[in-house]
């Protein structure tokens, strides 16, 4: 049994081995990038099955601000093209809440237009890096005013285009920064010229989504190692199908190798560039067994979990469900790679050593992850710092370990608003 209150949520123990089959939502990723290129593009393009969350309809909302409006269909939405001179008013303000992509990916649509746009969020949206994105988009004609700051709020002036050309560009804090001028590239007079300069962008399978979808858009596109470019090209696409949410489905995963049993995972593609793909080749060095076919992936948990050491420079959005998972392995446990959670929805880094610790595992900082020593782990509030990760984490924990309250759990909206109820269904 659980008990949901407007606040807290008990999560279910597993008191028997799994038997489950699951369908997780579309990705968030692919939805969001998917209605960006649609705003894009020529004509209107109809994107099915894609998630149905707060970011995606913010995004939305932000698009329909900036003169792509939507139309909502049986399965997803018809999104039409930016139409700049449906935007009047002396200024427009686009409300981010606390989405990455909606404020690093519309900036530059907001350049194309004809009028300020003022773009604000939650309190955690200002702390979250967007300044060398800003940077950059001001070296290829972009004027924003953001007082300085490198962060939200700021205002875009539109001029009814952007120059666009060459620009060095530091996406070491996200590689949403690199995907923002890509996906905005096809649509600026000179196109765009990206060279990377710092440390390497964490997420490559999210630059090879990106890229990917550019593609199947109609853009012409091209990388040399660190160098990328998008000519200007007219997009369309009549028709885009989203894939589920790879890392929506960590959890569920990771269920059956905390919990035992089997777990299955309908619709997962054999061929994707989503980063929680990565979770297949992990898998059997946690003691589980894998099979993909055409209707999914199912994971079946072996007799323990050991210790690991994980480098999750790549697939950092993973970290939060593999730490709770960790908590159970029969060693210590090693996570690297992933300094850049610190300005993720929240400092993941230090919310899972708090918390977790705090539940009686011992977990500590390292410079760039984590490092984690199994032991008997009691139940408590689980706090998630309004971010979704941390309430799917915190699912996996209470699979053994009962009276696992986890605090607001709604937050999990933001990704997956039915996952509670799905989450009660997959251990009753």
């Amino acid at each position: 049994m659980t008990e949901a209150h407007e606040d807290h949520w008990t999560a279910p123990v597993a008191n028997a081995a799994l038997d489950a089959t699951v369908r997780v939502p579309g990705s968030k990723s692919i939805t969001n990038r998917a209605y960006v290129l649609s705003a894009l593009a020529t004509a209107p393009t109809r994107v099915r099955v894609p998630l149905d969350s707060r970011d995606t309809r913010l995004m939305l909302s932000a698009l329909a601000t900036l003169g792509a409006r939507s139309e909502e269909t049986a399965d997803g939405f018809l999104v039409h093209p930016l139409d700049a001179a449906g935007v009047r008013g002396d200024e427009v303000t686009v409300t981010m809440g606390n989405a990455g992509t909606v404020a690093r990916f519309t900036p530059a649509l907001a350049s194309l237009g004809n009028v300020p746009v003022r773009f604000d969020g939650d309190e955690a949206i200002r702390r979250r890096p967007i300044g060398p994105l800003l940077t950059a988009l001001r070296r290829v004609g972009a004027r924003i005013d953001d007082e300085g700051r490198g962060a939200p709020p700021f205002t875009v002036h539109g001029d009814g285009g952007l120059r666009g050309g060459k620009v060095d560009l530091d996406s070491s804090a996200s590689s949403q920064f690199l995907s923002a001028l890509l996906l905005a590239g096809p649509s600026f007079d000179q196109g765009v010229t990206v060279r990377l300069v710092g440390d390497a962008p964490p997420s490559e399978p999210h630059i090879a989504m990106t890229l990917d979808m550019l593609r199947r858009f109609g853009a012409a596109v091209e990388r040399d190692g660190s160098e990328f470019h998008v000519s200007p090209s007219k997009l369309s696409c009549p028709e885009y199908v989203v894939e589920p949410d790879l890392s929506t489905a960590a959890p569920f995963v990771a269920a059956a190798v905390v919990a035992g049993g089997t777990v299955r995972v309908q619709g997962w593609p054999k061929h994707t560039t989503q980063p929680g793909d990565w979770l297949r080749s992990l898998l059997p060095a946690l003691g589980a067994k894998v099979a993909l076919d055409d209707n999914g992936l199912a994971v079946t948990g072996g007799p323990a979990i050991p210790g690991v050491e994980l480098d999750l420079h790549e697939v950092g959005e993973l970290t939060p469900v593999i730490a709770a998972m960790l908590c159970f392995a029969e060693g210590p446990s090693v996570i690297s790679g992933v300094a850049h959670l610190r300005g993720h929805e929240t400092d993941r880094l230090t919310a899972l050593a708090t918390e977790l610790s705090g539940l009686g595992a011992g977990v500590t900082e390292t410079a760039d992850g984590l490092r984690i020593t199994p032991a008997p782990l009691h139940g408590g509030v689980f706090h998630t710092y309004d971010d979704h990760r941390l309430v799917m984490a915190a699912a996996v924990l209470g699979l053994r370990v009962p009276d696992m309250r986890v605090e607001n759990p709604g937050t999990v909206g933001k990704t997956f608003p039915g996952f509670t109820s799905t989450w009660t269904g997959l251990v009753g």
